[in-house]
């Protein structure tokens, strides 16, 4: 057991740490930089009053990835306390203040008492890249979202039969209004010109979009104020909306392609609906380490695909899907889960006869992810790829 516990309360410049022995007594209370020199400081310090020391952190990524690297290259034990169990175990805590002092000394109080806190490993090199590159993927989705939607919104504002009718996910109406976002220049045009310009730029299923396009501009012969000036910011973040596809293409190729390299790829890929980028996310989220967790029910209930009581009284057997849990796998498992249905004959069963027994395709597909997980488990455990049959037995 350890002597001491360095609770240190991560911020963006400068970290604060504070020392408890094992009466919970204050040993050392220090704000550092977020520096080398000072972290190593630091360590030198706290080791100085015993070599026996577990440090703990409230955040285990980004602003905390320096201090988290260099204790593990010291070979010091870390465990990880999520900001939220600190910010509710600071109410059982002497003072309503917040201080980066007090919350350092409720995360090195909080390692002191429990038993249950993960402990963080070196990452594997594959799985941070993963991480990095899956991290920047969903920052690029974000933006072509909110570009879509302002898209959709001016476009709307001006011509509202054209927004109806585009699909602007995709990438041919979006070459269309770098063009035409009008419905008198629409009209102007007309349909064999308008279907030459988009032929011209590889657009498929010209005429249907052509056709499409001059039926709103049929629709609306009121320009309204404002029109022209509108219609350069729907050109202008047409195209960022398409240089963002792009980017995320490119980004897509070289996920695909750093996902493979890992060897763990093959055997993860071979489960009925998990492409590269799931499997990326899935190691991104794991590091495809299983002994983190120590059974296959905690890797599903870090993902949110295994129900949690909520029983008080006379009510017992209420089960909630739990507030804390990682998204991004849950939608790795989730979506994973809906695409095995449509291609994967004992998925499809499965999820037949959890209908049958009245849960709703929701809980279906849930039931049916949390199957998953167990099978995932079993096949990264044992390092063996899914088969869809089971092998036939030959008697002798």
């Amino acid at each position: 057991m350890a002597q001491i516990w360095a609770g240190t309360d991560i911020g963006k410049t400068h970290h604060h740490c504070v020392v408890l022995d094992a009466e919970g007594r204050r040993l050392l209370s220090r704000r550092v930089l977020n520096d080398e020199p000072e972290l190593l400081a630091l360590l030198a310090d706290v080791l100085a009053i015993s070599e026996d020391v577990v440090w703990a952190v409230d955040v285990a990524d980004g602003m905390a990835t320096l201090l988290i690297n260099v204790l593990l290259n010291h070979g010091q034990q870390l465990v990880y306390i999520p900001g939220l169990a600190v910010s509710r175990a600071s109410a059982g805590y002497r003072g309503v203040g917040k201080t980066d002092a007090k919350d350092a000394t409720v995360i090195a109080d909080q390692a002191r008492m429990r038993r249950d806190l993960t402990v963080l490993r070196p990452d594997d090199e594959r799985a941070v890249e993963l991480r990095i590159l899956t991290d920047r993927r969903a920052d690029l989705n974000a933006d072509r979202t909110r570009r879509i939607n302002r898209l959709r919104g001016q476009l709307t504002s001006i011509f509202p039969a054209l927004e109806r009718a585009m699909d602007l996910g995709n990438v041919g109406p979006l070459i269309l209004l770098t063009g035409y976002r009008t419905p008198a220049a629409l009209r102007r045009t007309g349909r064999s010109r308008l279907e030459t310009w988009l032929r011209n730029r590889k657009v498929r299923s010209a005429e249907v979009l052509a056709e499409a396009a001059l039926e709103a501009a049929g629709r609306q012969h009121t320009a309204v104020p404002g029109e022209k000036i509108t219609a350069q910011v729907v050109h202008t973040l047409a195209k960022e909306v398409m240089g963002l596809n792009e980017q995320i293409a490119e980004i897509d190729k070289l996920i695909a392609a750093r996902f493979r390299d890992h060897e763990l790829a093959e055997v993860i890929e071979s489960m009925p609906g998990i492409g590269p980028l799931m499997g990326a996310e899935f190691l991104a989220a794991t590091a495809g380490d299983m002994s983190r967790f120590g059974s296959s029910d905690r890797l599903a209930s870090f993902a949110g695909v295994a129900p949690v009581p909520r029983d008080s009284g006379n009510v017992s057997g209420n089960l909630h899907r739990p507030r804390r849990y990682h998204r991004r796998l849950q939608r790795v498992f989730y979506t994973s889960a809906l695409i095995s249905i449509r291609n994967c004959d004992a998925s499809r069963r499965f999820y037949e006869r959890k209908r049958a027994e009245g849960k709703r395709h929701t809980q279906a597909v849930l039931a049916l992810a949390r199957r998953r997980v167990n099978v995932l488990w079993a096949l990264i455990r044992d390092g063996r790829c899914f088969q869809r049959e089971l092998p036939v037995t030959v008697a002798g």
